[in-house]
């Protein structure tokens, strides 16, 4: 879960590895606290969230219209993001392949598009929300999500 929000963010598997990293050892620094938490999963995923949008904006000029897209390791072959095992496997097999559709075209958005994206439909927090975190007016969020949508449905209708 904290790998999968962090690569959504970032777009970066090896960023995402680090930003795991990093939400973990913070974890592990907190361990009395979180040990019989039952909130210590929503904790994680926050500072996950949180960690990789400080990384975009420590790491990255402010939001461009274009940006590197997603480039594959040094094999060549795009790394794959794991989700829970499903109870039904046919319904499954058509939701993974709509899955790794989504996943590969969003990794191939700008980061002015996917980040708001994922926020939004991944992370469910809401126009205001992601405005505050991004520090942008909620105009340029609803704009960012739109033209993502358009372009995540043009993506995917190329495949």
């Amino acid at each position: 879960m904290v790998f999968s929000t962090a690569m959504r963010l970032t777009g970066n598997p090896a960023e995402a590895e680090d930003i795991s990293q990093e939400v973990f050892l913070r974890a592990f620094q907190r361990f009395v606290d979180l040990r019989d938490n039952p909130r210590a999963p929503g904790w994680l995923k926050t500072v996950a969230v949180n960690l990789s949008l400080n990384h975009l904006s420590r790491h990255r000029s402010r939001w461009r219209l274009f940006t590197d897209f997603f480039r594959p390791g040094d094999d060549g072959e795009e790394p794959e993001i794991e989700f829970a095992a499903p109870d039904n496997i046919e319904e499954d097999l058509a939701r993974s392949e709509r899955r790794l559709l989504v996943e590969n075209a969003l990794r191939k958005l700008p980061d002015a598009q996917r980040v708001p994206l994922v926020l939004f439909h991944l992370e469910g927090l809401k126009y205001e929300e992601i405005a505050a975190k991004l520090g942008v007016s909620m105009g340029k969020v609803k704009t960012d999500i739109f033209r993502g949508r358009a372009a995540l449905r043009k993506k995917i209708g190329r495949l």
